[in-house]
Order: structure tokens, then sequence, then C-alpha cells
């Protein structure tokens, strides 16, 4: 805990000393000066651990005239005249400041609560919500949510059906309130989902549907994966502290997605890989419902499509449910 000894000292008036081993003067333009008395140089270096401004600011306190011709300063009208003597003691929620000998205490506030670091987050928040444009990218992992009681296709792996999402977007504000707004974010994002097989199953266009046949023989990985572009948009409410900072949000809206390309990749026991492109008789268009939930800029989702991956009596009647992360 440190201590330091603050006097304030007019030109023409003689202040009481208080017997310090060092002291910091300081002369202004106006012959004021400002004397500040510490035990050693160490307590004088320690200066640089304080903002004597936000201190000052934070107390409210103001320079004011008084008859005589004397300089004080006042707290709340009450006044402390030239050999006022403030003693600051530096805490982890803040400063404890006590006037002369008295008990009068004023503790502060910690240095993200005052009101000018609140005024500069609130412009700060102004400016975020004017924005343009927002980038971000997205990892999760896939599954299938089986509409018929016989699925015709293999079990995925659970962590290799990877989502990566690369996006651009804007979300302007459309009604901003002090703890709450509600915004819209939309945009465009290119999306690879991957559906990683268990067992040795691959993929295959058959004549007249896709089909799933078991390789007969080991390997290492299989998978199909398919890459879309699409619009995302989603209405979201966005919460905020007495601070003005977000502290999350939550938002529900939908999507539509084309697909650019798909292939199914193999890769061998021996490490080598064999690529193949083909539709797979994949729905071109897909859409659906999706939800973000926030933590500051942590951005969870979940995304459902509401139409088959796969053309109707070509394939699986399969949904698709990803979730995640973004960024």
């Amino acid at each position: 805990m440190t201590a330091l000894l603050l006097m304030v000292v007019t030109s023409g008036v003689n202040a009481a000393p208080v017997s310090p081993t060092d002291s910091l003067v300081i002369r202004f333009a106006n012959r004021t000066r400002l004397v500040i008395y510490a035990p050693d140089k160490a307590g004088i270096q320690a200066l640089s651990n304080y903002d004597l401004n936000k201190i000052v600011r934070e107390m409210g306190m103001k320079l004011d005239s008084v008859p005589g011709g004397q300089t004080a300063i006042s707290q709340d009208g009450e006044r402390f005249l030239k050999d006022t003597v403030l003693v600051l003691t530096q805490k982890k929620d803040g400063f404890t400041i006590v006037i002369n000998s008295k008990d009068d205490t004023i503790r502060t506030k910690p240095a993200g609560q005052d009101s000018s670091n609140r005024a500069y987050t609130q412009a700060k928040r102004r400016r975020r919500d004017k924005s343009s444009f927002d980038y971000g990218i997205s990892i999760g992992l896939n599954n299938f949510i089986q509409q018929s009681d016989n699925p015709t296709y293999p079990a995925l792996s659970p962590f290799g059906s990877r989502y990566i999402a690369l996006s651009v977007g804007a979300m302007p504000t459309i009604i901003r309130g002090k703890h709450a707004s509600l915004k819209l974010y939309y945009g465009v994002e290119v999306a690879w989902n991957n559906f990683m097989f268990e067992g040795n199953n691959v993929v295959e266009k058959g004549p007249v549907a896709v089909a799933f046949p078991d390789a007969g023989r080991d390997l290492q990985k299989s998978k199909l994966t398919v890459c879309t572009i699409g619009v995302p948009v989603v209405p979201r409410v966005t919460f905020y502290n007495s601070d003005g900072r977000k502290v999350g949000h939550i938002g529900v809206g939908g999507y539509a997605n084309y697909r650019l390309d798909s292939y199914r990749k193999i890769k061998e026991a021996d490490g080598s890989k064999d690529r193949r492109h083909s539709d797979y008789y994949l729905n071109n268009f897909r859409y659906g419902v999706m939800a973000h939930i926030g933590i500051q800029s942590l951005n969870f989702f979940v995304k459902y499509d509401l139409n088959p991956l796969f053309q109707l009596d070509k394939g699986p009647d399969v949904r698709t449910l990803t979730f995640g992360i973004g960024f």
C-alpha cells in the first residue's frame, strides 16, 4: 500500500511544512506552486503510478475563489484552505483519499467505471454501431438428422465431420437502447461442410442414386465435402452493462446457400489420396434456420437445414445440423 502527501500552495501564502525527506515543487505560469512531499526519492518516483488528473476529476473537485484572494479546493460546498493535505492510498479497487487528519475519506471508483471512461466507451459503442463491415471465421461440426426409419448412409465421425466458414457482413443498429440494442446481421459467407464416414465406406454416384458401399479395404479416411456460398440474415439483440460495454447477444434468423463444388476424398492405408468431383445428387440450393448466442466477442451458432441434403429419391432423406463458434 503506497501513500503520498499533496499540498496546494498559492503565491503569497506560506504553508506549514510537514518535514519531508524529499519534495517535488511544480511552478506554474501564474506563480502557483504544487508541492508534493514524500519520505524519499522512491516516493517521488512512485507518482508515475498515479493518474492525478483522474483522482481530482473523480473527487469532483474544482478550484474556487474565496474572500481575501486566497485559493481553496472545494468539495460539495465545503472549503479547504491553504493548509489542506490530501493523503492518497492506492488500493485494488481504486484510491482512498483522506483530507487532513479528519475522517473525511473518499473512495474513488475503479478505473474502468469513471464517468470519462464511460463516456468514451459509449462513444466507441456508437462508432461501432455505425461500422459497415464485419469479418469473421466460424468453425464447428456437422451431423445428419435422418427423416426416415431406414437410413441408407453410414454413420458419421463425430469429430471428423468439420465445418469451416469465412464471412463478411454488416450489422447496422435498428433500435438503440441504453442497455440493449436491436441489430440486423447480414452478409456473405463461403462454407465447407465435411461429412467424414466411420469405417471403410465411400460415396459413389450411381446411375439413378448415390450409394455408400464398403471399399473392401482399410482406409485412413473417407469423406464427402460440399462447398457453398450463402447469405445469412439474423436479427440480434445485443446487451450492454452500465458502462456501455457489450456483454452478450442473442439472435434467430435464416440463411440460403448455393453449392459451388462437391467432391469425395479417400485416403488409403498407405497414405495415397484419391479425390473425385461430382454433384453426387446433392441439392444445389439449401436453406434453413440459425441461432446466435454471444458472449462479448465470441459467437456460438447453430444451423439446421430445412430441405434435404440430397435430391428427392436420389439419396438418403437427411438434413444437416451444424454447430460451433465464430470469431
